[in-house]
């Protein structure tokens, strides 16, 4: 009688079946790459993320205990809860850690003028070296279309645009974009993977800015345009989109919470491809970004910021435009 030895029917040795989740890469992980291992992770899932430097990973887990500990502090979270999610992120320097990831997201934050695309292309090449041919290849960029990106891949049908808004625990969505190349095979398996997260899934077919970006710099486009009009306070074009249209922040609030310095980017990443006068960005915006002024990360944009709590208005117009 033959038998078969009990060895075989244990846990750690079982295949893993093709298609399934069990581990997420990011490389890159500033804010956005930070929000998206927090939610990933408190889904259950380990993250492994990589970064530029041994300091960088280190400062990473800083400002995720710091951002954890917020959220415990309006009784969002627990501490069990909290050490449950931080021992499920790991983080290095070495791509090779992140070869038997499932799905790897590119989340660089590049804040550089210009496109970054050859920085991007550049990571999904070093990706594509240590990875498996089935794992899926991200990006979180919105104003790059994947195709692009997707390029100086040898699996091309495999890349596909994965973009969370700014804030991934408080948004519900994410824009699932299909490029050129991409495959169903791909397209079903982010879409399992999104919603796994508790994300709604946006299809789209690419398109640079995708839904989101397109509409919302044209919303701060012209709230700058109300402001440097002198047509209202910064607080009262605010308050007007909250109040009447249900917006959670306004459009100059939410240009300081995204950050000046990114949605300039954004927007004249748009302007170079489209040539439409929407995306150009409003003079104020352009001195608001020269000043250094980029919202509530450095305490002052179109607002003033203690503590990250709003305490008064930066400017009224035509202020701003004085030498300082």
């Amino acid at each position: 009688m033959n038998v078969e030895p009990i060895e075989k029917y244990a846990l750690r040795s079982q295949v893993k079946k093709k298609g399934s989740l069990h581990k997420v890469g990011l490389v890159g992980c500033g804010n956005m790459g930070q929000n998206i291992a927090h939610q990933v992770s408190a889904s259950g899932f380990n993250v492994e993320f990589i970064d530029l430097t041994e300091d960088r990973v280190a400062e990473v887990f800083i400002e995720l205990n710091q951002k954890l500990d917020n959220i415990i502090d309006k009784w969002g979270l627990t501490e069990g809860e909290k050490k449950a999610i931080l021992s499920r992120i790991h983080g290095s320097v070495d791509y090779n850690n992140i070869s038997d990831c499932d799905i790897v997201i590119e989340t660089i934050n590049n804040r550089k003028p210009g496109t970054s695309l050859e920085l991007r292309k550049s990571v999904f090449r070093k990706i594509e070296a240590v990875v498996r041919e089935d794992t899926i290849i991200g990006s979180n960029t919105s104003t790059l279309v994947i195709s692009d990106l997707a390029s100086v891949l040898k699996h091309p049908e495999r890349a596909v645009g994965l973009h969370f808004l700014p804030s991934v625990a408080s948004g519900s969505i994410v824009e699932v974009v299909r490029g050129m190349y991409t495959d169903q095979r791909s397209i079903e398996f982010v879409e399992k993977f999104a919603r796994t997260i508790g994300m709604r899934v946006i299809p789209l077919v690419e398109s640079p800015g995708n839904i989101s970006t397109r509409l919302i710099v044209v919303l701060i486009n012209e709230a700058c345009e109300a402001l440097m009009e002198g047509v209202a306070s910064a607080t009262n074009i605010d308050a007007t989109m909250k109040l009447g249209f249900g917006l959670q922040v306004g459009p100059l609030e939410m240009a300081d919470r995204i950050g000046l310095d990114k949605v300039i980017k954004w927007m004249n990443n748009l302007y170079k491809e489209f040539g439409e006068r929407k995306f150009n960005p409003n003079p104020i915006i352009k001195k608001l970004y020269r000043l250094g002024y980029f919202g509530r990360r450095t305490g002052q944009g179109f607002y003033i910021y203690e503590k990250n709590r709003i305490v008064g208005e930066s400017i009224t117009c035509p202020d701003i435009f004085i030498q300082r």
